[in-house]
């Protein structure tokens, strides 16, 4: 797994910039705003009310898909 619950999501977004459209896909569509730049994904996916692990597993299949 290229992806954990405990990176940040910014750090994930500038590494795999194909991940923007999970996010955002997600309902995780402020990832300029400020609390991205603090925040892990388990951090922000229990803010937008996100299942964790399927949204780890949609970014990481993102990664891998190419």
């Amino acid at each position: 797994m290229l992806i954990t619950k405990d990176m940040g999501i910014l750090e994930i977004v500038q590494k795999y910039p194909q991940t923007v459209d999970v996010f955002r896909g997600a309902g995780m569509g402020c990832l300029g705003c400020a609390a991205a730049r603090f925040e892990n994904v388990e951090q922000g996916a229990s803010a937008h009310g996100i299942d964790v692990d399927a949204l780890i597993d949609a970014l990481n299949k993102a990664v891998t898909a190419e």
